[in-house]
């Protein structure tokens, strides 16, 4: 089946829309292919600003109207203690959010931009949109990550030179609570990070301390410039170290 096809056998439908790579090509086809489509973008305390804001401006290029909704999944003490299984109760309750939404707007279907290459065995959070009907065009249709970049950048999306962006609380390892505090704190750093030139990193932390990821072709940059990231880091953070280990480049 096609994209093209798979819009044709659902017409009328809801896109739940991150602002990433995957839901803003969705977001660029649905609006060729769709008869309607509703976009629902949910701000959280796990999405950083930045999300939000490419969202809203990819959606403006594009002359899409996106419903922003709110969210705290950390009112769930079962996403704030965060289990290993975390992910799936989180989508559960953005999910909820979205489906109340679009079913109040009249549409009964919601799609999402999990793509062919995403490993959903290692992703509880997939069985939490299974669960709540939810549909993934782009692995129905088997396009990968590789092809949805390379649809993008023919489409002339932004979007498409945009590295995979976990959410907040992936940087808090699991079993060690999360607060609205910790979240800020990863989301001011990496944000004095990508002002500061790097544009492929992770700020893990642990305990009130934080460890810093960088791609190879940036660690050695960042080693260098770990005293001006010291400072820009330190209202943040108790402790401030750089992981040897360089890490893979985001896909």
């Amino acid at each position: 089946m096609t994209l093209k096809e798979f819009f044709a056998q659902h017409p009328r439908l809801a896109l739940a829309f991150s602002g990433g790579m995957d839901s803003s090509w969705l977001l660029y086809a649905g609006l060729q292919w769709a008869e309607k489509l509703g976009v629902y973008y949910v701000k959280s305390p796990f999405q950083p600003e930045f999300e939000r804001q490419d969202a809203l401006r990819l959606a403006s290029e594009l002359g899409a109207e996106v419903t922003v909704l709110e969210a705290d999944p950390l009112c769930d003490p079962r996403v704030a203690a965060n289990p290993a299984n975390r992910c799936y109760f989180c989508k559960q309750a953005i999910m909820s959010t979205i489906k109340a939404a679009a079913k109040r707007d009249g549409f009964d279907l919601i799609i999402d931009g999990t793509n062919f290459s995403d490993d959903i065995a290692d992703r509880p959070g997939f069985q939490a949109l299974e669960e709540a009907g939810v549909l993934s065009p782009l692995r129905i249709c088997g396009i990968t990550k590789a092809k949805v970049r390379e649809l993008s950048r023919e489409a002339g999306l932004f979007t498409w030179s945009k590295p995979a962006y976990a959410c907040l609380a992936t940087r808090i390892p699991t079993g060690e609570v999360i607060t609205v505090e910790k979240l800020h704190a990863v989301e001011q750093s990496e944000d004095a990070l990508f002002r500061m030139g790097f544009s492929d990193f992770r700020v893990r932390t642990k305990d009130g301390a934080a460890k810093l990821q960088f791609i190879a072709e940036q660690h050695d940059e960042a080693a260098r410039r770990m005293d001006e990231i010291k400072a820009a880091l330190s209202p943040y953070f108790s402790e401030i170290t750089l992981d040897p280990v360089p890490r893979e480049k985001s896909l």
